[in-house]
């Protein structure tokens, strides 16, 4: 656990934060069963509002940075969760017709809380100590997660659905107070609005993302990858339901899926921590290819057994070093930015995934899971390629003599293929 002495105290005072915030922010999960009990809404309209909060929550993640190159990471972070959090807490006492506005409304907040809290992590850690750095927030919001469904449970049965909003509100101005208060003011603040033309840096997002196409490569991927990935939550388990297999197996397969990404995240975090980051996501990228491919032997308790297991293997080793590798390369001036459209991309299958994987499973049930594994293993193959196009790059670079032309002119390829200082073992 040596490497965890490189991540700075604010990143630890956010992850505390971000547990306490992660036990109470389960208010998503129950919402369709509060919008059709309650609040006595039949299935049609309820799916409509849970889905206008999720392209509210999606739209949040993708914007979220740009506030905060423009106004400071650590400052849009605090304008979030207290916007969200009131909105939450008011939703037991507005009117159902308000829930169209309220609702997308705080998931959007959500989101720019999401993006702007990658982007405050990019911007208090120096490169090098960013995969582990992220890895102690997601375990420590993971662990949350974990407790939350219990608790919220209990909540909704023995007092009622209202006050899982009300402490999900609590929750979001709790964390804001925490971030104001343990957060120094100067971390995250607005960087310069412009690229440093001394260190050959491009002005804008789109001329940084060109000038890295390994960034462009890898978010398609991730995009791709998220829809795949996220079908465990819509088509995989009406595929278990149509083979016999119940709730109860499904219930027991998601306990596993957190159990063992609570437990080996951060440890295999930190013991990848030297390793090419590209080849950790394409190796991941893959192993969620091949989940999903395990199903084509038929559908067991086994074979679900083995697909969430190399699931979430994938994701275990996918995840972390994908948003590390993003906030690497990214120019200070577009920090935000690069984490939003991560952010955007890795979340993006929350509004993709059902609709597509569903039409899909409705009309060739048995393509669904062909295609999932194929498009799988397109992303995995992808970023591999781009990794060891990169490391070809840099290998005839290094070389070169000092001073041959084609050394100048590999520099900026190897800045284009993701890399501006091209640090040894990577």
């Amino acid at each position: 656990m040596g490497g965890l002495r490189d991540v700075p105290r604010t990143v630890w005072l956010l992850a505390a934060g971000t547990f306490v915030n992660s036990v109470v922010s389960v208010g998503f999960a129950y919402l369709f069963l509060y919008l059709t009990g309650p609040r006595g809404l039949g299935t049609g309209e309820a799916g409509l509002l849970s889905g206008i909060g999720g392209v509210g929550l999606v739209a949040g993640n993708f914007t979220g940075g740009w506030y905060g190159d423009r106004y400071g990471h650590r400052r849009v972070l605090l304008a979030a969760a207290a916007t969200a959090g009131v909105l939450l807490a008011a939703v037991p006492l507005l009117p159902t017709a308000a829930l169209y506005l309220a609702l997308p409304l705080a998931e959007y907040a959500a989101g720019v809380q999401r993006a702007a809290n990658s982007a405050l992590v990019a911007a208090v850690v120096p490169e090098g100590a960013r995969r582990q750095a992220y890895a102690l927030v997601r375990t420590a919001g993971n662990g949350g997660f974990a407790v939350a469904p219990v608790l919220a449970a209990l909540v909704a049965t023995r007092l009622s659905y209202d006050w899982l909003y009300v402490a999900e509100g609590v929750g979001g101005l709790a964390f804001a107070w925490w971030t104001a208060r343990m957060v120094p003011a100067r971390a995250g603040g607005a960087p310069r609005a412009s690229g440093d033309p001394r260190l050959g840096e491009p002005e804008g997002l789109w001329p940084a993302l060109r000038a890295r196409p390994a960034v462009l490569v890898l978010l398609a991927a991730i995009l791709v990858t998220d829809v795949v990935y996220r079908q465990q939550y819509s088509t995989f388990p009406v595929f278990l339901a149509d083979h016999g297999l119940g709730t109860e197996v499904y219930g027991a397969l998601l306990a596993i899926n957190g159990g063992v990404l609570l437990c080996l995240e951060l440890p295999a975090a930190l013991a990848l921590r030297r390793r090419s980051p590209l080849h950790i996501v394409g190796t991941g990228l893959l192993l969620v290819a091949a989940g999903y491919g395990t199903l084509l032997l038929g559908a067991g308790l086994g074979t679900a057994v083995a697909m969430m297991a190399l699931l979430t293997l994938g994701e275990l080793l996918y995840k972390t070093p994908a948003t590390a590798y993003v906030a690497d390369q990214a120019p200070v001036h577009v920090q935000g930015r690069f984490q939003s459209l991560y952010a955007g991309v890795s979340i993006s299958g929350m509004v993709l995934a059902a609709p597509l994987g569903g039409a899909l499973y409705e009309t060739a049930p048995g393509m669904l899971w062909p295609v999932a594994a194929g498009l799988g293993a397109a992303a995995g193959s992808a970023v591999l390629w781009v990794g060891r196009w990169g490391r070809a790059v840099r290998k005839e670079r290094d070389g070169r003599p000092e001073g041959d032309p084609a050394v100048r002119d590999a520099v900026p390829a190897a800045a284009r293929c993701g890399r501006r200082d091209v640090p040894p073992g990577t």
